[in-house]
This record gives structure tokens, C-alpha cells and sequence, in this order.
């Protein structure tokens, strides 16, 4: 077979001229190495100079072609394999130059054959990847056919080449193919390279033979069962926001799969030999789709040549400092308000969903193809019999001959909910059938008994399973339009773990969970609201659509709450669900921004949400949605110490809602705090209890509970009796994941950034902060820290070092801008995630104080930087919020100026922010705030 006739798609390579001129078999090259010419073959060292070049030339000319896009990525990787296999022939002819026959006995040894398995076989080659090779006899090797093997995989391995090889005769390859399908699948891809020909045909013979005894049915369980690990290794879900290109689900390994099984099934070559009424298996592919596997297997061939290029190694995960490098090189531009790297990340999911789909419709059918059709069984059950449905293998399909989801696109409904409430498996071929006429769905939007079925599901049982059923199949982009322009769609960023859509879905399966009692431990408070809900049609539908309007610009929750109002009726809901799930999704992000973003004890904070949610329900409605959407993004998003804010947001406002707090009562409030402490200190002294009570403001009694003033009243008690200038304290809150660490010392400007600092250099990422300036000149400040994995900051030796870092922090022995530079930064792969800097004040949101929130990359000792900088313009820290959402931070803090007021001159704003952004910047950037130095008994920072 002459290479154009192996490779017809190489005809857009001749645009590429080194190409055109490159023949895939060099005659020349061979004559040379083998000393055709005269004096026998050249040296080895010679030889391998010779080869490098060769090779160099191979792999420069190949990549220049590419990056000129003068050829796309499949024609590049077919380029590559046929011009490898002209070095590989003229390896195996110096070879057999360089190792000549010893007596009689090796020149009649059996004749052995050069063959491409695996990636090689079928003709592709990624830049970096392995090149695998049998060496294939009729019989057992013998001595002269060992040296060659060795002789050819030494100079292949100078050469520098990854080769993969195996020595085995026609018998041996049946025996462990028999035992071995990753063997089984390489001789699938088996292709004759150099050698005895004859060998190769006596095995293809043989294999064929075999492959029709053994039938498919033993294949596709063990490719279903490999890909079935794999997809569990390298993440099931398709929409990973950091996707393996070549493993992953929806990438080239499951193209690859579909091309085994028709090559094992049928002997079929290419995917358009499986289209047409007299291709094997009487036309298993349309037209359409065999278009649309051509057009995925390029585009993730492009990308996969693209990432080998840019890595720099044989690299197939596409991570987040990969992904705009790689984009860029496609030609994805911003387009609107999306990035050009969304843009591409985009594509490449949805040309993962076509994998999926293509799956769903080509497996099934080759299996049937191969083993029979099924039994149909149309009677015996007479309401599936109704509604149009029947058995076939025990599983649901629609009922033939008259049955089918294009004339009766309700079906596709009706058979999911059948499935669901029999727990019974869906027919692979009927789901090849919802693919195939998902479009059909557009006729039934706003009929009755769709949107009945539609809401069933929504609602009912493993409701996340269906809608990821309806997703993949192509039917809930038709059903709801809205719906298709969030499927694939990525915010590159660190923080969301999922695209939107599959995001949503996994919101929908939380709160399953959450209703089923799975999630008692790690969320009690939704677990014991969500039974108490008059609403929970409003809230599935609201959880589904409260992402609805991500990626169009603007507030994604006011554009998603106009599309809720539209879309409610056309589904069947009511006016007044309507009515509630458009002001969740318009409210549903309030809850954790208040609960992470403002100082809960500030009674403004509380009222506001009051005044804004007004009713009991909807109150618990957003809790729940937000534990839902929470949990939904990502592993590592929760925390007990998130859960405990969120808790905490909402018995106050339910508080409130029954008649509670009001900001008349804030000194009955204080009183209570303050009685209550003092009942905790019965058995003091008077004098003492009393010393203790004189000494905090208001704030201070309402930001603890009495079990806790009684525990910082020890403290300063202890720490006047000794006279100790600074006092540390740590305590694991392993309920809340988090550790608590309290500072008794002088105030002084400074002092919190200085801790923060410390804490920085120690590893401890901080997620809360009350600072507090006593009566006495002295500061109580207290921290709640985690890890960096997100757990409590609880080893013994690490919260040692911890209070002896702030001790030396304190005292100025502890260059802190040069530990901080020493610790540990993030991967290389998060870099390319770009956080702007920005600060906003906000003179509205408290009524005592200046709300400054900070949004910023992440870095360690950026919370030191910021703080600082505050401290540089002479302000009152009262409490620090600190949250990250991946790389970015966002830290808000309440402030004062010295005089205990709020900060309302424009000029300091103004010089404020410059100050923040500065602070804000990376290091040699301009970031970085210069520490004031310690000064005892100066206004507080």
C-alpha cells in the first residue's frame, strides 16, 4: 500500500512544501546507512549523526507545517507516522546490515516482520509520543533475530526515542491476546513497517480468523471495563475544567475506542466506511455523524499537537496555564465579554459532548451489528404498552414499529420517567435514538404533559441522573433553549471545579442529598429546613436556572431572574412559583456574600437581609440553595467553617423575621452579653470581675458568646499577673474545621498586619478575624485559621512555631517580607489565571463603620500587604472577612479613622486606594506596604 493510499487525508499537507518534497521511504537515506554503494555499512556513531538529522529534520519540518497551519492536527500526526516510518525502514535495513548471519544455522532462521502497534499502527503520532513496535516471527526469535531486536531499540533509544516493543511469534500473540486485551488492542492497530510481509499477512490471516471465533462480545467488555477505570482515574465527569485531552471522558481514547471496536467487528479502516446502506452493519452511521467524529477527532488532535508543542513534553492535560497559550494558537479572540480562552474552552467541551453523544450512538450499534438484534418484547405490560413502550434485553426502547421519538417526541419523556420509576435500564440503542432526534424536543416546549414530565423528573428521584441523561443526549438544550448556551461554558478561574452546566446538575444532586438526610453531619441546618419547605417545586426549578444567565455579561442573577420569569410559565409553573423562582435566583448569591463578605454582628448587616427577604420561607429557601450551589462547585469549597457562617447568617435573620433584633435594643443586647459574662465569673473577686468588664466596648461583648468572654477573661487575667507583654492562645474547633488563635498584646499601628504576617510565614491561611482595642490600651485580637488543604491548623509542633512566629513578628526580630518570599507559591499551572486588582468602599453597608472589600490574586502575605497599607493611612481595623474563591481573594474589612468615625473625605479615599492597590500588587510589582514599626501604647491599626 503506497503511503498516499494509506493516508488520503494528506492532500491539504501538499500546501506545506518541505512536505510535499519529503518522501515517507528514503532510498537514499537506506543506501547510505547500508553502504549499497560500496564498502559495507557505516560506522554506528556515523550512523546515528546520519539519523539525528534526519530526525530532526523530520520533526521541524512536521511542527513548522503545523504552527503555519498549512496542516491541522490529524494530518500533522499522519504526517508524522508516515515520515517516522521511513526512518523506522531504514533502522531496520541498517540493522539487518549491521548484523549479519553467523553459520548456517542463523541463515535459514525463521524471517521475522517490523510492525506499528498502538497509536503508531493506526498511522498517528503526537509529537512526543511513544513509538511502539512488534517484532513479529512465524516461530520463536532465534539468535540472530535477538541481536537485530537489540541492535534497532539501542539505536532507537540513543536516537532518544520513547519505544515501546514487544518480541512475539504469530502463536504467541494469540496466546496473549487471549489474556491480555491491552495486547489484544495493540495488534488491532497492528501495521506492517519493514521485513518479511509474508509473516505479516500469514498473522493478519490468523487474527482475523481468531477475531471471528472469539467473536466481539469478550472485546467490548473489556474495552467497556478499561474505559470504565479510566474515566474513574482521570475524572468521570467530561467537564472538568482542567480536562485530559487524550484520557479523559469525551477525549481521543474514546474516539480511539470506537475505531477498535469497528476494526474488530468489521475490518473497516476509516469511519466513513460505516456509512450507507451497503457499508458492514448496513449503514451504522449517518452522513452527519460520521462528519462530526472526523471533525472531533481533528480538533482534539490540534489540540493535543498544540499542547505537545507548548509543554514541551508528551503532556495531554490541558491545564489553566496551558489553556490560553493553547487558544491563543487557534485564533480564539475575545469575542464580546468572553475571552478568547473561553471561547476555546468552550469548543473543546462541547466537542466533548459530541464524543459522548457519538459513543451512545455508534457502540450500541456495532455491538448489534455484530451479535444479532435484539428481542423485542411488546406485550405483558400493558401501561408501558400505552405509553408506547417496550422491552427489548430487558431494557426500555420505544415500541415498534409505529413508536419512535420523531413522530412522538413525548416519548423521549416517557421513557425516562418509566426508567426512573421502575428502575429500569434505558436500551442502549433507544438512547442512540434520543441523540439522533434530541431536536424533536422543540415541538413539545409548553405541552401539558411535557412540562408535567419534564417538572416529574426535575423533582423526583436521582433527578441529577436524568437531567445528565437530557444533557448529554442533546434534549435539554432543545427543551430549553436557555439551557445550550451554558452547556460547556468555563469560567477560568481556580475556583470552579466544573463548567456551568454540569455545575448546575451537580447542584441538583446535592440538594437530593440534602433531602435525603446524606448530608446531616456537614449541613444539619439545610438538612432540617428542606422538610419544612412549602416551595420545592420553585426551589428545583430555581436551582436549575440560577446559573441560567452566566457568560452573557452583566449580573448573571438579575439577566437569570428576567429568564426565570419568561421561562416559568412556558414550563408549567404557576405565577407565584414564578414569582419565587425568579427572586432566588435574582437573591441566591445574598447568603454567602453576606455570610463570608460583611461583619454579621453588625446589626445593619441583619436588618438589611431582613428588609430583603421579609418571609420565613423564602429565607430558608436561599439557605438551602445556597448549601446546594456551595457544595456543587468544587470538593475542596466547603468547609465546617463556611457552614458555620452560613448558619450563623441565618438564625439571625430568622431572628429578626420573628420579631428579634432591632438596632434599639443593640445596649439591651450588650447588657445581656455583659450579665451573661459575669454570671460566668461568679466565683471571681468582685474587683477582678469587675476590672474585666470595664474593659470592652460594645462591640467587643457582641462579637462572642459568654463561654467565651470567660476564656479571654482568664487570659488577661493571666497575662497581668505575670506581666506578660504578649500572650498567645490556639484552640482546634474541629466541628467548624477551623483553629482559633487569640493575641493579647499593646496595641500599636501595625499589629494586625504584623500577625498576619507571621501567620503567613507559618503556613496558616486565615478565614476570619475580630480585632479588638480594649479599654486598657491593650488589643485582644482573634483569628480563625486553616490549613492549606482547608482543615483545621491542629499539629502540636506547627502551632508552637506558630505563637513563637508571632512573638518574633512582634518584636521586629522576624524579617517578615523575607520569610514571607520563602514560602511555598502556587503551581506553576495557576499563574495564568489573572485576578485584577480592585477596591471598593462602601459607606452604606454599616452604620458605624467603613466597609472596604478588596478583591485581589491570592499570594502568601498578601492579607499582611493590604493590611498595612491600612495601617499606613492611619485606620481603626475592627474586623477582617477573609475569603477565596481559587487564586482570588476577597477580604473585606470594617475601618475608622482615629477618631472612631467612618471615612467619608474623598481625598482619603482617594489615597487609600491608591495605597490598597499598591499593596495589592505582585511582589516587584510595586506590591508590597512597608511595615511601620512597633510602637507600644499608639493608636490602634
Amino acid at each position: 500500500m503506497t503511503a498516499a493510499a494509506a493516508f488520503p487525508a494528506r492532500a491539504n499537507a501538499q500546501r506545506h512544501p518541505a512536505l510535499a518534497e519529503m518522501p515517507t521511504v528514503i532510498p537514499d537515506l537506506i543506501a547510505e546507512l547500508t553502504g549499497e554503494a560500496g564498502g559495507g555499512p557505516i560506522r554506528r556513531e556515523d550512523a546515528l549523526d546520519l539519523l539525528r538529522r534526519h530526525l530532526g529534520r523530520i520533526q521541524s519540518t512536521v511542527q513548522d507545517g503545523f504552527e503555519a497551519h498549512e496542516l491541522s492536527g490529524l494530518a500533522a500526526a499522519r504526517w508524522l507516522a508516515a515520515l517516522s516510518d521511513g526512518l523506522m525502514t531504514a533502522i531496520h535495513h541498517y540493522a539487518l546490515a549491521m548484523v549479519p548471519a553467523r553459520g548456517a544455522v542463523e541463515m535459514n532462521e525463521p524471517p521475522f516482520a517490523l510492525v506499528a502497534t498502538g497509536g503508531y499502527g493506526r498511522g498517528v503520532l503526537a509529537p512526543y509520543s511513544d513509538i511502539d513496535l512488534l517484532f513479529l516471527t512465524d516461530q520463536s526469535a532465534g539468535p540472530r533475530a535477538q541481536r537485530v531486536v537489540e541492535f534497532v531499540l539501542y539505536l532507537l533509544w540513543d536516537l532518544g526515542l520513547k519505544v515501546g516493543h514487544a518480541t512475539r511469534s504469530i502463536r504467541d500473540c494469540m496466546d496473549e491476546s487471549a489474556k491480555d486485551a491491552t495486547i489484544l488492542t495493540a495488534l488491532v492497530d497492528a501495521r506492517f513497517l519493514a521485513g518479511e510481509k509474508p509473516v505479516f499477512e500469514r498473522f493478519a490471516e490468523v487474527f482475523t480468523r481468531t477475531r471471528q471465533q472469539r467473536g466481539l462480545g469478550p472485546f467490548l467488555a473489556a474495552k467497556r471495563t478499561e474505559r470504565a477505570g479510566r474515566h474513574a482515574r482521570y475524572g468521570d465527569s467530561p467537564y472538568l475544567v482542567e480536562p485530559n485531552i487524550k484520557e479523559g471522558r469525551g477525549g481521543l481514547r474514546d474516539l480511539q475506542t470506537l475505531y477498535w471496536l469497528a476494526r474488530y467487528a468489521f475490518g473497516t479502516q476509516r469511519m466513513p466506511d460505516l456509512v450507507g446502506p451497503d457499508s458492514p452493519g448496513g449503514g451504522l452511521l449517518s452522513e452527519h455523524e460520521a462528519r462530526a467524529i472526523r471533525r472531533s477527532w481533528d480538533f482534539l488532535w490540534t489540540v493535543r499537537f498544540h499542547l505537545h508543542y507548548v509543554a514541551g513534553r508528551a503532556e495531554d492535560r490541558l491545564t489553566f496555564d496551558f489553556q490560553p497559550v493553547v487558544g491563543a494558537r487557534m485564533g480564539y479572540t475575545p469575542r464580546g465579554r468572553q475571552d478568547g480562552v473561553e471561547r476555546f474552552m468552550k469548543h473543546l467541551f462541547l466537542t466533548v459532548r459530541d464524543v459522548l453523544r457519538l459513543t451512545r450512538v455508534l457502540e450500541p450499534a456495532i455491538e448489534r451489528a455484530a451479535l444479532g438484534p435484539p428481542a423485542t418484547r411488546r406485550h405483558g405490560d400493558a401501561a408501558l404498552a400505552e405509553a408506547g413502550l417496550a422491552f427489548a434485553d430487558g431494557k426500555l426502547v420505544a415500541a415498534p414499529p409505529n413508536r419512535d421519538f420523531s413522530r412522538e417526541p413525548v416519548l423521549m419523556l416517557r421513557i425516562l420517567k418509566a426508567a426512573r420509576d421502575r428502575k429500569l435500564e434505558i436500551h442502549p440503542l433507544a438512547i442512540r435514538a434520543l441523540i439522533r432526534n434530541a431536536h424533536h424536543a422543540a415541538a413539545i416546549r409548553g405541552t401539558e404533559e411535557a412540562n408535567t414530565l419534564f417538572l416529574d423528573l426535575l423533582t423526583g428521584r436521582d433527578a441529577a441522573t436524568w437531567l445528565r441523561l437530557m444533557n448529554e443526549t442533546g434534549f435539554l438544550s432543545r427543551f430549553i433553549p436557555d439551557w445550550a448556551r451554558i452547556v460547556g461554558l468555563m469560567q477560568f478561574d481556580t475556583y470552579h471545579v466544573y463548567t456551568v452546566d454540569e455545575h448546575t446538575i451537580e447542584a441538583i444532586g446535592v440538594l437530593q442529598q440534602v433531602e435525603r438526610g446524606d448530608l446531616t453531619e456537614a449541613a444539619p441546618v439545610a438538612t432540617e429546613l428542606v422538610g419544612q419547605l412549602q416551595s420545592r417545586r420553585a426551589l428545583y426549578v430555581a436551582t436549575l436556572l440560577h446559573d441560567i444567565a452566566k457568560g452573557r455579561g452583566g449580573d448573571h442573577s438579575e439577566l437569570g431572574a428576567r429568564i426565570a420569569t419568561e421561562l416559568g410559565p412556558k414550563i408549567g409553573l404557576t405565577p407565584e412559583e414564578t414569582e419565587t423562582v425568579s427572586w432566588l435566583v435574582l437573591h441566591h448569591l445574598l447568603v454567602s456574600q453576606t455570610a463570608f463578605k460583611r461583619d454579621i454582628e453588625d446589626p445593619k448587616t441583619i436588618l438589611d437581609i431582613a428588609d430583603l427577604v421579609q418571609s420565613p420561607e423564602r429565607l430558608r429557601l436561599l439557605l438551602v440553595l445556597t448549601v446546594c450551589d456551595m457544595r456543587a462547585v468544587g470538593p475542596k469549597v466547603w468547609n465546617g467553617w463556611k457552614a458555620t457562617l452560613l448558619r450563623e447568617v441565618y438564625w439571625r435573620v430568622a431572628e429578626v423575621l420573628a420579631g428579634g433584633l432591632s438596632v434599639p435594643e443593640r445596649d439591651v443586647r450588650v447588657a445581656r452579653a455583659r450579665d451573661a459574662a459575669a454570671a460566668m465569673l461568679a466565683g471571681w473577686p468582685d474587683t477582678d470581675r469587675d476590672k474585666f468588664l470595664s474593659l470592652g466596648y460594645p462591640g467587643y461583648w457582641l462579637s462572642f458568646d459568654a463561654e467565651t468572654h470567660a476564656r479571654h477573661a482568664a487570659l488577661i487575667r493571666e497575662a497581668e499577673a505575670t506581666k506578660a507583654p504578649l500572650t498567645v492562645r490556639t484552640r482546634v474547633l474541629e466541628s467548624r474545621a477551623v483553629t482559633e488563635i487569640t493575641v493579647y498584646a499593646a496595641d500599636h499601628p501595625g499589629l494586625f498586619s504584623r500577625i498576619a504576617g507571621a501567620l503567613a510565614v507559618a503556613g496558616a491561611s486565615i478565614v476570619d478575624a475580630r480585632i479588638h482595642t480594649l479599654t486598657n490600651g491593650m488589643a485582644l485580637d482573634t483569628f480563625w485559621v486553616q490549613d492549606a488543604m482547608g482543615g483545621a491548623f491542629d499539629a502540636p509542633h506547627r502551632l508552637a512555631r506558630l505563637a513563637v512566629l508571632i512573638e518574633q513578628s512582634l518584636s521586629g526580630r522576624l524579617r517578615l517580607r523575607d520569610e514571607i518570599r520563602k514560602v511555598r507559591r502556587e503551581p506553576a499551572r495557576l499563574r495564568a489565571v489573572t485576578v485584577p486588582p480592585r477596591v471598593v468602599f462602601d459607606n452604606h453597608a454599616s452604620n458605624t463603620h467603613t466597609v472596604i472589600e478588596v478583591n485581589g490574586r491570592d499570594r502568601p502575605g498578601l492579607l499582611h500587604d493590604v493590611t498595612a497599607a491600612i495601617s499606613d493611612q492611619g485606620l481603626q481595623i475592627a474586623s477582617a472577612h477573609i475569603t477565596t474563591y481559587g487564586v482570588r481573594a476577597v477580604d473585606v474589612f470594617y475601618v475608622k479613622d482615629v477618631f472612631g468615625l467612618k471615612v467619608e473625605n474623598d481625598r482619603k479615599l482617594g489615597a487609600l486606594r491608591v495605597a490598597m492597590e499598591a499593596a495589592l500588587a505582585p511582589p516587584g510589582e510595586g506590591g508590597g506596604a512597608v511595615l511601620p514599626a512597633p510602637r507600644a501604647a499608639a493608636e490602634r491599626a
